[in-house]
């Protein structure tokens, strides 16, 4: 069976215009409604990081939703019919935190629910869209792809945060609900435009190719995924990474406003010189990987690998930093951290896109929510246990400079152990020496190489 054609610039921004309307839903949950609990309603900000970690907690779903894909073939169903209960999810969480002003308990019990539907509606329609991108775009496009579409996630967060904050000024419970049911209905309509023929009848198998199909229980299809040694040791690492990614994005700010007494505003634009970090090792890849400087530079495993050691000298100069006391290289510091975590987190996705479809054929829905399954433990993970690391540390050793010191050191290990992962999972894909490896779907001389 011919396979379907490879997607475009403009089907690449259409799947963009998705992540970022995904994107604009899960900001007003996890940053907005944040501050509602806290602020307007005077409840324990444990409350709201509960309700994000239960977020996180069911996409360990993400594994069944993609093997569901796997086996109807067409990604986009799943995308919109997770869109929809994710938007459904968002506007119930917005209710439910209006209502805890009169009704407290029952208004946190719906927000479970809610945080439960925005779980599982990230789990179905972000791992269904990772895999059309895997599957539909050229090998040589894949690290500048996945640059636009995060980028474009990015800019869904600030557009919709910049409106949403003047929209609910002032604020009442009621303008709460209405403006997230309008960011939730404008996601969902700028979703079904953006799908809309987008990836074609082409996509679903036709005649005796799909009826010789095998058809398999998730149970035994996660077995298989997990016995390829590559996709086993692409979770490993995927875990190991974002825990460490995670685990110093809640401890950052607070570091600098205690060590070096940063006052609130002054912690945030250091958030800022960290995200714009991000942004320029994002783009460095990108560059990188599309030859647009002339030729290619480096391949995603040397620059996976390479960010993430870079991301552990970054934080070990952070502990030098801390315990010296001298913090003129703090912003110089953490906007390379910033780049460096940038570089190997975006290498990480376009050799995830590349890893997807190596291994069992239809499994690749699977092997990404296996990955994105990781990830989102990780996350979950990574805030609860940086924090708590510095707590602990900071009752053990007394001084907070030595507490954030060693929480940092303790991530810049785990940075040193997911650069040795990221470099076993490459060689398991190696073939014998003196031959050049290529993905299966690679056209001679085109796209970053994996070795």
């Amino acid at each position: 069976m011919t396979p379907p054609p490879t997607f475009g610039w403009g089907r690449i921004l259409r799947l963009g215009l998705v992540q970022a309307a995904l994107g604009a839903v899960v900001v007003m949950t996890t940053s907005t409604l944040n501050r509602v609990m806290v602020v307007e309603l005077a409840l324990p900000a444990l409350l709201p990081g509960l309700l994000v970690a239960i977020h996180y907690l069911v996409q360990v779903a993400r594994p069944r939703m993609g093997y569901g894909s796997d086996l109807g073939r067409r990604r986009t169903p799943w995308i919109v019919g997770g869109m929809a209960v994710l938007a459904s999810g968002g506007v119930i969480a917005a209710a439910a935190t209006a209502w805890m002003g009169s009704h407290p308990a029952a208004g946190i019990a719906l927000a479970v629910v809610a945080f439960l539907m925005i779980g599982l509606g990230v789990s179905a329609s972000g791992t269904s869209l990772l895999v059309l991108l895997a599957k539909r775009v050229a090998p040589s496009r894949r690290a500048a792809a996945a640059t636009v579409v995060w980028l474009m996630m990015i800019a869904g967060f600030a557009v919709t945060a910049g409106l949403a904050g003047r929209l609910l000024d002032p604020y009442t419970p009621w303008r709460l609900v209405q403006v997230s049911f309008g960011v939730s209905a404008m996601a969902f309509a700028v979703t079904l435009l953006a799908l809309y023929r987008l990836e074609g009848d082409d996509a679903v198998p036709v005649g005796a190719a799909a009826a010789a199909a095998p058809r398999t229980s998730f149970r035994d299809a996660l077995t298989q995924v997990w016995t390829e040694p590559a996709a086993r040791r692409f979770t490993l690492f995927i875990f190991v990474s974002m825990l460490a990614f995670s685990a110093q994005d809640l401890i950052l700010e607070p570091f600098a406003g205690t060590v070096f007494g940063y006052t609130p505003g002054a912690s945030t634009q250091l958030s800022g010189v960290q995200h714009g970090g991000v942004l320029v090792g994002m783009l460095l890849v990108a560059a990188a990987g599309s030859g647009l400087a002339g030729q290619r530079w480096g391949s995603l495993r040397a620059w996976t690998v390479g960010g993430c050691l870079a991301s552990g000298v970054a934080l070990l100069g952070l502990v030098r930093i801390g315990l010296s006391g001298e913090g003129a290289w703090l912003g110089l510091t953490v906007f390379l951290l910033g780049a460096a975590n940038g570089a190997f987190s975006i290498a990480a996705i376009a050799s995830m896109m590349r890893l997807a479809g190596q291994g069992r054929q239809a499994r690749e829905g699977t092997r990404m929510g296996l990955w994105g399954g990781a990830q989102a433990v990780a996350f979950g993970l990574g805030g609860l246990l940086g924090t708590a690391a510095s707590d602990l540390a900071r009752w053990l050793v007394g001084t907070p400079a030595q507490a954030y010191a060693a929480v940092f050191a303790l991530e810049a290990l785990l940075f040193v152990g997911a650069a040795v992962l990221a470099a076993r999972v490459e060689t398991e894909q190696a073939p014998a020496r003196g031959v050049r490896h290529r993905s299966p779907d690679a056209a001679p001389g085109v796209g970053m190489e994996a070795r």
